[in-house]
């Protein structure tokens, strides 16, 4: 092999090798970032990770918001009309949650099923919910209505 072919094929294996990286390194990334929405029922199912943040909607359920003690720590529950999950929340709610309406919640699933929020997401107006909390509440919805 001459010194021009060997030099040509150091480079593109460089070139190579540095896509690889790259990519592992966009990948990692985006695994990272990534975060499942997942419905009430479903992390009652058992279906939502342990030791991952992700998102969890539905509905506030109307009396369960508590507030002890003097500080910024909210406990309440949330419901898509089939099961509940209980929500720990450390901070400054936002201006519109109540309850009643429809939240998304970004946090982690603690070992004895409680999810402790790091953020609390409120719907902007009275006609909307976010799609996640309308998708996961549809069935739900319709399968009280069929009942009736």
């Amino acid at each position: 092999m001459t010194p021009a072919r060997r030099k040509r094929l150091v480079l593109i294996g460089l070139m190579v090798l540095g896509i690889v990286i790259a990519t592992a390194f966009a990948l990692k990334a985006f695994n990272e970032n990534l975060m499942f929405f997942f419905s009430t029922s479903e992390v009652v199912a058992g279906k939502a990770p342990q030791n991952a943040t992700f998102r969890l909607g539905g509905m506030v359920v109307k009396g369960s918001v508590q507030r002890p003690g003097d500080g910024l720590t909210v406990w309440f529950d949330l419901t898509d009309n089939a099961r509940v999950v209980h929500v720990q929340y450390t901070g400054i709610l936002p201006d519109l949650f109540r309850e009643g309406q429809g939240i998304v919640a970004n946090g982690r699933l603690r070992e004895d099923k409680l999810f402790v929020a790091e953020e609390v997401l409120a719907k902007h107006d009275e006609n909307y919910m976010p799609p996640e909390v309308a998708d996961s509440m549809k069935p739900r919805q319709q399968g009280l209505g069929a009942a009736q």
